[in-house]
């Protein structure tokens, strides 16, 4: 009788950590068909993985809106709070004070950030926390029907044929001008660039204000929309062509320094940005904001990486928090002695 021998199985591809990227997906996702939030939380997932980031060394962060509902579909094992509207920039800040060991990401929206959560996104850039902030930008409010966002452009049309008469936020300009230290702008259909500014945002220790254009197929992907998948891929604009080389792969890499800008990042990772535009310098604010200002009266959507900093102190370092996180700290150590108490009580006699 003949015998066949079973095929064994191939062991699943693992990253340093040893880990599957099994191990970095979520639930499954209730979000509509095509929907762009679905390919971002893709991008997250490969480029944690593709890093080596430990899933249970992250915390993820959103507030409320179709966007907020991501961190649900990505890294299962991770710690996970989903805030009140427009409140995750106080949750996260007050999580990483606790405990700064941790690497934060936080999923928001053009509304939960753009307008209902606007005053809290700006005291979030300007202190430089370190922290991954991905806003899913669809120019709309998808889970109350479709109406207009604040980034919505003027002269975009609803489904609905109404247009939009009022002027958009730019949340790239806003981000740059407040103090944020890695900013840019890309497309949840371009999968490439995307996976390239995740992994250097995660090498980053600072605040990253991505604003991701991600159509929403059921109220905006239609004939007058400035969010659709067909009007960005007809006006996106590269401004870089970004490249990242993660610290622990080989950094030899030959490349023309007359125009390319090498980055190195926090960890010893770096960041190549190979200039489209001959004439832009990525570490340079006022060309940044103006760069964001000429491409949007010419009705292009620029993308790339548009301003870095690799030199500013974060909030963390500039509180003088310890290396340990706070919750972890024996009571002698975070409050006063009864000794130190009755002197201040005593010079208030």
């Amino acid at each position: 009788m003949a015998t066949t021998t079973a095929t064994p199985t191939p062991a699943p591809k693992v990253n340093r950590l040893g880990l599957p990227i099994l191990e970095y997906r979520g639930g499954k996702t209730t979000l509509c068909a095509g929907c762009g939030h679905n390919a971002i939380s893709e991008r997250i997932i490969d480029a944690l993985y593709e890093m080596g980031v430990q899933p249970e060394r992250v915390m993820k962060l959103s507030g409320i809106g179709c966007s907020s509902k991501s961190p649900a579909y990505f890294l299962s094992r991770a710690h996970s709070f989903n805030s009140v509207h427009g409140r995750m920039p106080s949750i996260a800040t007050g999580a990483l004070l606790a405990n700064k060991t941790m690497t934060a990401l936080g999923v928001s929206g053009d509304g939960d950030t753009a307008s209902i959560g606007v005053g809290q996104f700006v005291h979030l850039m300007r202190r430089n926390l370190p922290l991954i902030y991905i806003i899913e930008d669809n120019g709309v409010y998808g889970l109350t029907k479709g109406q207009f966002s604040a980034t919505a452009d003027i002269g975009s049309k609803l489904k609905t044929g109404v247009i939009n008469d009022l002027p958009a936020i730019d949340t790239c300009s806003l981000a740059v001008q407040l103090g944020a230290t890695f900013v840019g702008r890309s497309f949840s259909g371009d999968k490439k660039q995307l996976l390239a500014m995740l992994k250097a945002a995660i090498a980053h220790k600072g605040t990253v204000m991505l604003d991701i254009i991600s159509p929403c197929v059921t109220f905006n992907d239609h004939e007058g929309s400035t969010k659709s998948y067909k009007y960005m891929q007809e006006h996106e604009e590269a401004i870089t062509e970004v490249g990242f080389v993660p610290h622990f792969e080989d950094i030899a890499i030959d490349y023309d320094p007359g125009s390319t800008y090498d980055v190195t990042m926090h960890d010893g990772s770096h960041l190549r940005l190979r200039k489209l535009h001959e004439s832009y310098n990525p570490t340079d604010r006022v060309s940044a904001v103006k760069a964001l200002m000429e491409a949007h009266e010419k009705g292009e959507v620029l993308t790339g990486v548009f301003y870095i900093d690799t030199q500013k102190p974060s909030f963390t370092n500039l509180l003088n928090l310890v290396d340990e996180p706070l919750a972890t700290l024996p009571q002698e150590r975070v409050r006063p002695s009864k000794q130190v108490l009755d002197e201040i009580m005593a010079k208030l006699k």
